[in-house]
């Protein structure tokens, strides 16, 4: 499988071969620095909970705070050690809070095991992340593509994605998810590729 591949592939589609003359072929295993999640999947999950539902800005400053805390990248210890009045100065809610401590416990009691998840298929990934306090499918679908590079995911649920079909597609309002769904299945086997044109289409480069 390479880039080339998977843009040929969605290319079939009018639509996308439109946005890819647009925008070109982003590759969607770069859009984060490796160096921004550290060196472990812990960390990386760490991150993607810190950023539900706030700016990326803003969640990097949060996230390198705990590491100013820590010592370093987070590390289920290092989480544990810092505990809730610790994560809260660094600029986290209550609920956030609350969803770190519980994957830092989980992860140090071996009911998860972040860093032995190649091996599992994207549902099974699904199944295991979405157990932890505060993880939706939307961080665990992220968690498989800044991660574990898995190619066919679409965050069908990320307003991103939902308002670039929209626009795409000139639709008279927003899509729903299942829409979305829908729309997408002919873009599988390479459905990540496809999130990243669109959030490089929707948010620019």
């Amino acid at each position: 499988m390479t880039r080339l591949d998977a843009y040929g592939h969605l290319a079939a589609d009018p639509v996308l071969a439109r946005l890819i003359g647009e925008v070109g072929e982003p590759d969607p295993f770069a859009w984060f620095s490796p160096e921004r999640f550290g060196p472990t999947n812990f960390s990386g999950m760490v991150l993607h909970i810190v950023s539900q539902q706030i700016s990326t800005a803003v969640a990097f400053t949060f996230f390198d705070r705990i590491k100013a805390a820590t010592g370093g990248f987070p590390t289920p210890e290092g989480i544990l050690a810092m505990g809730a009045g610790a994560l809260r100065a660094c600029g986290l809610s209550g609920a956030k809070t609350t969803y770190l401590l519980d994957l830092a416990r989980r992860q140090l009691d071996g009911l998860i095991d972040l860093e032995d998840m190649a091996s599992q298929d994207d549902a099974e990934v699904v199944r295991t992340l979405t157990q932890v306090r505060g993880v939706g499918l939307w961080t665990a679908q992220n968690f498989l593509i800044a991660q574990l590079h898995r190619p066919d995911v679409l965050p069908a649920g990320d307003q991103g994605i939902r308002r670039a079909v929209e626009r795409a597609w000139q639709l008279e309002g927003l899509p729903s998810i299942a829409e979305v769904q829908a729309r997408a299945l002919p873009w599988a086997p390479y459905r990540t590729y496809a999130a990243a044109l669109l959030w490089r289409f929707f948010y620019g480069a």
